[in-house]
């Protein structure tokens, strides 16, 4: 058993992969559960599509990427809100219309750029964990880092905010600030996230861990500690499955997420479908 989880650790790469993985699982299931209290799910949809484009332009002009990510994932947030104030277009509409269209010219750069360089980029859609150096764990770590404390000196207020954005604005905190506040800790996690499961599967990584937790507990502050709890274990829980079974890591992750969720959506002692009809039968 031992030698079955030291085996993979004896190789750098795998050792890279998953310190990344682990930080990925702490901060997007920290962030996630803001999205789970807000249903915001949708936001994150958009952030994770909306940072492609700016993934690929920073690729031609030889950039970080994560920089790139980032300010595409900023700029359609602006988008975002400059659309829904400026008209009468919903915001979930608004949300579907910014990153579809995001999406599509990331898509159309990618196709450019590989028809003239030969080069394949489709693991910015899929994630490709294994490649990550040792630079981006330390961006990653960063990110992480900054998120968790930025969360930690502004708990009660994102608190408030989140459950009762019009008492926090009678109380006269910044809710405009917040909001936009809680924008940028989604795309700076996205962006964090985007070499381990890609643009394409990162809201699962977001959503999944934070779900599973909410069926579990009821305190936010629970929420997040289990959330990234979940998060860890289904990171290194992928990352063993992928080594040995030679499977893609970011899919493999985010389907050991998925079982966890189908775990406690099944077995929950107080929101379980089947433990709740146990209780109904008795």
């Amino acid at each position: 058993m031992w030698n079955l989880l030291a085996e993979p650790l004896q190789a750098s790469f795998m050792q890279r992969s998953l310190l990344t993985a682990v930080l990925v699982g702490i901060v997007c299931a920290t962030v996630g559960c803001y999205l789970m209290v807000q249903r915001l799910a949708l936001l994150g949809d958009a952030i994770s599509h909306s940072v492609l484009p700016g993934l690929v332009i920073a690729y031609i002009i030889g950039v970080d990427i994560f920089l790139g990510a980032f300010i595409a994932g900023i700029l359609s947030t602006v988008v975002i809100a400059w659309i829904h104030t400026q008209t009468q277009i919903k915001e979930d509409a608004a949300m579907g219309i910014v990153f579809s269209a995001f999406f599509a010219l990331g898509i159309t750069l990618i196709t450019i750029v590989q028809k003239d360089n030969k080069i394949d980029l489709n693991h910015f859609l899929f994630g490709n964990i294994l490649s990550v150096t040792s630079r981006e764990v330390l961006n990653t770590l960063g990110i992480t880092l900054l998120v968790l404390v930025v969360i930690l000196l502004l708990y009660k207020e994102l608190m408030l905010y989140t459950f009762d954005p019009i008492g926090a604005q009678a109380a006269g905190l910044p809710t405009n600030l917040l909001n936009f506040g809680l924008m940028v800790l989604i795309a700076l996690t996205i962006v964090a996230s985007l070499k381990a499961v890609g643009v394409i599967l990162v809201l699962a990584m977001l959503i999944t861990p934070g779900a599973t937790a909410y069926l579990l507990v009821y305190r936010l502050h629970r929420m997040m500690i289990l959330g990234a709890m979940i998060g860890v274990l289904s990171s290194i829980t992928g990352m063993y499955l992928s080594y040995y079974y030679n499977l893609p890591s970011g899919p493999a992750i985010v389907l050991v997420a998925f079982i966890f969720f189908l775990a406690a959506l099944l077995f929950s002692p107080s929101q379980g479908i089947l433990t709740r009809s146990l209780h109904q039968a008795s």
